[in-house]
Parts: structure tokens; sequence; C-alpha cells
């Protein structure tokens, strides 16, 4: 479609086109985005690298012989060297090959995010162009950030879970790599090998390869974590507005630490003391309010403290989900309330999960094969499913069939509803 004729046959408004893409599952979100510029931008494949998810900060679209060679290190340099407001029309390198891309990055979170098209052509973009994708791009982040500062329970228990494999699959890629090249600098060193300008270069290729695994090991672990004082740092940002113009009186105690916390863990702990501080904010008469974050090697803990009447309890907190937010970490919520002296109210998260929440069934399904239970949840026929992802009748056939398998369910009204109870 081309969002910039809006005159044109079949054309779809910019408006009408960014709420089709934001009300779109989120792993649809990508996919959506990409077919919504396509007129606009044509583009391969498009791939981004966004910090505020914790389970799958990088993701890809598109053509499979580009996208399956894409990593977070191919974006990553994009990410750190963009320029929010400001698209970068240029080439870069994957798999050898140069490629022209439009990366734009959007600052809409407060890490930053970048949306990289790989375009089928290399002449530039105009203006317009240009600051339609940064608008649509700002405001598809934004979106992004509202839902991971929410933490919905639902959501955050397969960010963890998800985040938990991610983890995993990266330590273990790391040490067995890490491992094969050590081994090879080991027997390169070795004197037993006469030829000294081939091992010299063996040796130099061995290192290289061995500081960039480290190095995309850290950037991994940057997308994936936050240090806990920049954490409560966003946290503090996003607190004094709304004390700004009132009699309340803000008073924070940042961690005397910067040990790194997991995504999860810092969202939530954030969600966590914006629903008790607008519930504290409710209360007459109120002058002060305390908010500070402890960090010890196993546990965040969070405290919101005041000098109000001393009436709140888990029930006047309830609205704000809080307590569902936390059980989902395994974490506690401890509400010490002493009438007309004030409230202390603890939140403590685990940084160390016991064992991961068991998976939702939907985890278990590919790409396609969500993409075909999303129209099965709409009611849509095999035929349209078809029409709409531009593939047979019988692929159709094979996906259903799978689908109902891998959710052990009997029927695609049952396959529906599973997907509705997540959504």
């Amino acid at each position: 479609m081309d969002l910039m004729d809006p005159t044109g046959p079949g054309a779809v408004p910019a408006l009408t086109a960014a709420y089709d893409v934001i009300s779109r599952p989120l792993h649809l979100v990508l996919p959506r985005l990409s077919a919504v510029l396509s007129g606009t931008v044509p583009h391969l494949a498009a791939a981004e690298l966004s910090t505020h998810c914790a389970h799958s900060p990088f993701k890809t679209y598109g053509d499979e012989t580009l996208t399956g060679r894409l990593t977070t290190g191919d974006l990553a340099p994009l990410l750190a060297s963009g320029v929010a407001g400001r698209p970068w029309q240029g080439t870069v390198t994957v798999a050898g090959t140069e490629r022209p891309v439009l990366a734009v990055r959007s600052d809409a979170t407060p890490r930053g995010a970048v949306l990289v098209l790989f375009r089928t052509g290399g002449d530039a973009l105009d203006g317009p162009v240009l600051a339609l994708v940064q608008a649509l791009w700002d405001l598809v982040t934004s979106h992004f950030d509202r839902l991971s500062a929410e933490a919905v329970p639902g959501a955050l228990a397969r960010s963890r879970t998800a985040a938990g494999t991610r983890a995993r699959v990266i330590a273990e890629l790391g040490e067995a790599h890490a491992a094969a090249l050590t081994g090879l600098l080991g027997v390169l060193r070795g004197r037993q090998l006469d030829d000294a300008a081939a091992r010299a270069t063996a040796t130099d290729l061995a290192v290289t390869a061995l500081v960039e695994l480290r190095a995309q090991a850290e950037r991994d672990k940057e997308i994936a974590e936050e240090p806990a004082d920049q954490a409560f740092a966003r946290l503090a940002d996003s607190l004094r507005p709304l004390v700004r113009y009132g009699p309340v009186r803000l008073e924070l105690g940042a961690p005397a630490s910067t040990k790194p916390l997991a995504a999860d863990v810092a969202h939530t702990a954030r969600a966590v003391v914006r629903a008790v501080l607008m519930k504290v904010l409710e209360q007459e008469p109120l002058t002060r309010v305390h908010i500070g974050w402890h960090v010890t090697e196993d546990t965040l803990r969070a405290t919101v403290r005041d000098d109000g009447p001393g009436t709140l309890s888990h029930c006047s907190l309830a609205p704000g989900r809080v307590v569902e937010r936390l059980d989902v970490l395994d974490g506690r919520l401890d509400v010490d309330a002493v009438p007309g002296w004030g409230t202390t109210v603890t939140a403590s998260v685990p940084l160390r999960a016991a064992q991961d929440p068991a998976p939702h069934p939907l985890t278990a399904l590919g790409g396609r094969e969500l993409e075909v239970l999303t129209h099965l949840a709409l009611g849509h026929r095999n035929r349209v499913i078809a029409q709409e992802l531009h593939i047979s009748e019988s692929t159709v056939k094979f996906h259903v069939a799978n689908i109902l398998n891998k959710l052990g369910v009997g029927s695609r009204g049952e396959a529906a509803a599973l997907f509705h109870a997540a959504a």
C-alpha cells in the first residue's frame, strides 16, 4: 500500500494504517508494519532491535535468505549511532554482501529502538516519506513501551520464560564457542608448529573471533538487563511529574548498586511502585512520600513510605494489580499501616527465579502457525486464510492440523479460545 497517496485506489490513510499495526498481537506487529510500509518503501525484509523487550529484543521478517543471516551485531551499531528523528539511508554488509537499507531510530522508549528496512533499491527517499516512517515507528515503539511498563501478569510470565531460555542458549553457545576458540589458540601457540607466519595469522583470526564472541554476548546482556541505578533513575523521571504541582514532597532513595537487573524485574518494580504511589496520593492528609530501592545479592526490595492516615491495605492496592504482577516473579507484597502515622509498602522481587513458569501453550507454535491461528481466532475459513497469507489451502490445512496437535485441542474453536485467553 502507498501511504503517501491517500487518493490512490486501495490506499489506506496513515492513521488507519497505524491503528492496524498496533492493534495486532505483538508477534505480528513487525510483519504488519512491513506490509504497511511495503508500498512506500519497497523492501525485502524488516528487522528491529528494541531494548524494551525482555524476551525477544531482536526480531526479523521477510526474505529468509536475508533474515536467516542477520544477528543483533548487525543492528546494534545502527541503534548506537542512529539519531532519533533523522532516518539514515545507506548500505550495510550482511554475510559479506552490501545491501541498501533505511534505518530509523526512535527514542520513544528510554533506551531506544531501531527499525531497519532492507530495500529493493538504493534511490534516496524524500523528506515526507522519511517523516512518515519515523512517525509510524515512534508510535509503534511508544505502544511497546507502554505494554512493557504496565507489566501485565500474563505477558510477564511468558516474558520471563522466554528470557530465561534465551539467556541459557546464549550462555551455552558462548561457552561452547569460547572453549573451541581457546583450544584452537592453545594448539596454535604450541611450539610444535614450525610455520611461524601461519601460526601468527591463525592466532590473529582466532583472537578476533573470540573478541567478537565476547562483544556479542555483552551486547545481548546490555539489551536484556539494566543496571539497578539506571533502572531507578528511569522510575524517578516518571514519578516527578506526578507531584510537581502538588503539596506532597517526593523523596527518592536510589540504590547504591550498579548490579544488573533482568529487564522483566526492572519493568515490574517500576510498574508496582507507580501503582502504589498513585494509590498513596489519593490519601488526605499527606505531605511526604519516600520511595527507595535496596538491591542485595538475591532480592530487589522497593519501598513506598508515606506520612498519611495509615489506612492502606492489600485490598486497597488490588485495582493496580500489584500482587498479580509480583506473583509472576515469585515476589511478595507487605503492607505495614499504622493509623495516624502512615504506611510502608514493600515489594520484594527475587533476582533469581526458583524455576521458570510453565510455558504457555502458544509458545509451542511457530511463526506461520501463529499467523494462521490469529486468523482462526477471527473466524476465518481456510480459503480466506490462504488468500490473506498468500499460501495454498492445502498448506493452511497442514498448519491447522499442526496447531490442533501442538495445543492438544480437538477443534478450531478450542484453539481460538486458547488464543483469546492469551491475548
